[in-house]
């Protein structure tokens, strides 16, 4: 009878491992993921900044909100993103896409995160909440 239980678990186990492994990863449309909690949506005092600015004067780790578009998908979460100043590469996780909420490259958006300045190589910003501000 115990070697019958240890058997089972363990069976529900590897099922249970199986199913993790067959998930899908990688980027997914906005409008086909669940919707997401709401979250705060009340002032801030995170600082707005333009691209330009954060290429020039930001520094590592530092957390800020850009306001203009998604320009076009550069491959897995990197967007080239530009505002009147100028663009940058923003990485965005799939989770962060309003449910429902189609967004192409003439849509505004407010991005929010941290600058991830590179001594070497293509600074970006890794964004942490993408508002649709309008279209």
């Amino acid at each position: 009878m115990h070697r019958i239980f240890q058997l089972s678990t363990i069976t529900t186990l590897l099922a249970a491992s199986a199913f993790a492994i067959a998930q899908p990863t990688g980027y997914t449309d906005p409008s086909n993921k669940p919707a997401a909690a709401a979250g705060y949506t009340g002032p801030t005092s995170v600082p707005l900044v333009t691209a330009k600015d954060l290429l020039d004067k930001g520094k590592d780790d530092q957390v800020a909100r850009l306001q203009g578009k998604l320009l076009s998908h550069k491959g897995g979460e990197d967007y080239e993103f530009a505002d009147a100043s100028g663009k940058i590469t923003v990485e965005i996780d799939a989770k962060y896409f309003p449910a429902g909420v189609s967004i192409d490259q003439n849509t505004v958006v407010e991005l929010t995160g941290e600058f991830d300045k590179e001594t070497f190589g293509e600074s970006s910003f890794d964004v942490k909440q993408l508002k649709v501000v309008g279209k």
